[in-house]
């Protein structure tokens, strides 16, 4: 066993515990989590951004969704944690698991600020009749990490009119429109993106997320921030005065809470177990946060915005693979600096701020592993043949990309051909979809399986997300997947992924992503996608038995649009490059 591990379980000998549950979260139920929130990656060894730990006296086992199982399975092998993969066939859920393994009377621990209240709730329920003792202020990273890292407090900087298309004084009002529709006194945020979208600021406390760590509650006439003071200017702090809000102590959250006496509008189920207990004199609304569904559906300034981003993010994309089918050729190429080379072009773009998570380049059989990330152990040199699998993506001023292309870099087998033009199938079927008003993401995931499943092929993650104007790039409340429940009706307005895939373990991956902007057809009525991604899908990797003749116009109709869009901004010999690269098939 991991010598953290077993220092976990002395512990918990010492203070009569159990077990402990040590989730992938930080008190603001975020996606991505800053250092010192690693706790689960430092004990366990795994390195993936979705993961739950449960230690008990006696062993250790990490749960994780399809994405990681592989990635989980090279990184725990020789840490004596069990791998838990969850939806699979046989594996309990956390809450089973500890109800067959707790003793009667014993004592589960966890930190109630990043333990989600849903889970604690279904915890609750599921031990409900072993009289278990929950105890939920011990912070395990205090008593084990020696070397944590601190809370971040990094500067917060405004995001311009120009950019954002409405203030924040403005947002606010819309947000309290939707209190008094509700009865509702006070709106509690806990969200990240929804503080730093609803002020118009951003900050730089998660890696690859341009989020500052906040809580906020919103009143009728009023409004308050709780945040690191340090991380505001004086300008700012200022400007945030003059729009009614009061700035307090990001650790006075939980009194600020407990001393709430009116009707507060909360969702329970984004939020953190110790925020919902600390609401013990309110009377709760337990509703989604009405910021939710404002941030996704985005304005004509932000839509305008990212179509200007993606426009110089598929020139940095484009170049970078007609410099890789040709470097693989000539000059040690690897996973990393290929990474590397990526951002050295989107670096050359106006507005360029960052990678919007970390890059997967994926060579041949690492290609299989969805979330793959390269290190020094397992950098690929990639040689010219087979794929590589390259998702990357982009935060600038004026928007956010996220971009998957399977690049060919040498002889295909038929095999990988094959999954190559299926995956392409899937991707240009969603690509066309037309939809009545109301339709769900869950109702469309057909049309990009479809082609897999037609071939008794599948993959095992959602075709689409949300994405964030310079915030998350992962979002609700839409989605796309078969498996979505209450997912949110597409909105014209609304940014979303369109990446179906497929992966043979030990051989190679595919994927083809972009980003889809859903908007409202005028003749009929109807909703479709335009595609805000523009850079071609490799005409190498295709079959064309595989594709119909609607999807080869599809294609080639796509295709037109990249080259008429990206030839003007490029040299005569990125030129004759694109025009070879987008020819009609």
């Amino acid at each position: 066993m991991k010598k953290e591990i077993e220092s976990m379980m002395e512990i918990m000998r010492k203070k009569e515990i159990y077990a402990i549950i040590v989730p992938t979260s930080d008190f603001h139920n975020s996606e991505y989590v800053g250092a010192h929130f690693k706790l689960r990656e430092y004990l366990s060894g795994f390195t993936g951004s979705a993961g739950t730990l449960v230690v008990t006296l006696d062993n250790a086992a990490l749960w994780t969704d399809g994405r990681y199982f592989l990635q989980a399975e090279r990184e725990l092998s020789q840490s004596g944690i069990m791998l838990m993969k969850m939806g699979e066939k046989g594996t309990p859920s956390i809450e089973k698991f500890l109800r067959e393994k707790m003793p009667d009377s014993s004592a589960l621990a966890f930190d109630g600020r990043t333990l989600s209240y849903e889970f604690a709730d279904r915890l609750r329920k599921a031990l409900s009749e072993k009289n278990i003792q929950f105890l939920t202020e011990i912070d395990f990273g205090e008593l084990l990490w020696k070397e944590r890292p601190p809370l971040s407090a990094e500067p917060v900087y405004e995001l311009p009119k120009e950019y954002c298309g409405i203030t924040r004084s403005e947002k606010l009002s819309l947000i309290r429109g939707k209190l008094k529709e509700d009865n509702a006194d006070c709106l509690v945020i806990s969200a990240l993106d929804e503080i730093a979208w609803t002020l118009n600021l951003r900050g730089n406390d998660i890696e690859y997320c341009p989020l500052f760590l906040a809580f906020m509650l919103v009143f009728c006439d009023s409004s308050k921030l709780f945040i690191n003071k340090t991380c505001l200017s004086a300008d700012i702090a200022e400007k945030l005065r003059a729009d009614g809000i009061e700035i307090c102590g990001y650790n006075a959250f939980y009194s600020a809470l407990a001393d709430l006496n009116c009707t507060v509008l909360v969702n329970k189920k984004a939020s953190n177990f110790q925020l919902v207990s600390s609401l013990k004199n309110a009377k709760i609304i337990d509703k989604q946060s009405p910021i939710e569904l404002m941030k996704a559906v985005k304005n004509p300034t932000e839509i305008l915005c990212e179509k200007n981003a993606h426009i110089r993010d598929g020139i940095a994309v484009t170049r970078f693979i007609k410099w890789l089918k040709s470097a693989v050729k000539s000059e040690k190429v690897t996973e990393i600096s290929a990474a590397e080379k990526l951002e050295e072009f989107r670096k050359l773009g106006e507005n360029y701020l960052g990678q919007s998570f970390a890059p997967i380049m994926a060579y041949g059989e690492h290609g299989a592993v969805v979330h793959y990330s390269a290190t020094d152990e397992t950098n690929a040199v990639l040689e010219p043949r087979g794929m590589l699998l390259s998702d990357t993506g982009g935060h600038y001023l004026d928007g956010t990309t996220d971009i998957t292309r399977t690049v060919v870099l040498g002889d295909m087998t038929e095999e990988e051909k094959r999954a190559f033009t299926l995956v392409l199938a899937g991707h240009l079927n969603l690509l066309a979809a037309k939809f009545p008003k109301g339709t769900r993401g869950s109702t469309i995931d057909y049309a990009a399986r479809e082609p897999l499943w037609q071939n008794g092929l599948d993959f095992n993650h959602g075709t689409g997300h949300g994405v964030g104007f310079l915030l998350n790039v992962h979002e609700g409340p839409q989605r796309i997947s078969c498996r979505a429940l209450n997912d949110a009706p597409m909105q014209a307005g609304m940014i979303t992924s369109d990446e179906p895939g497929f992966y043979e373990a030990g051989k190679f991956g595919v994927r083809h992503e972009s980003l889809l902007l859903c908007e409202k057809d005028e003749k009929s009525g109807f909703l479709r996608f335009c595609p805000l991604t523009l850079v071609p899908f490799d005409r190498e990797g295709i079959d064309k038995k595989y594709l119909t003749q609607k999807q080869l116009e599809i294609l080639n109709d796509y295709h037109k649009l990249v080259y008429d869009t990206l030839s003007p901004r490029l040299s005569d010999e990125e030129k004759i490059w694109l025009k070879a690269a987008t020819e009609r098939i």
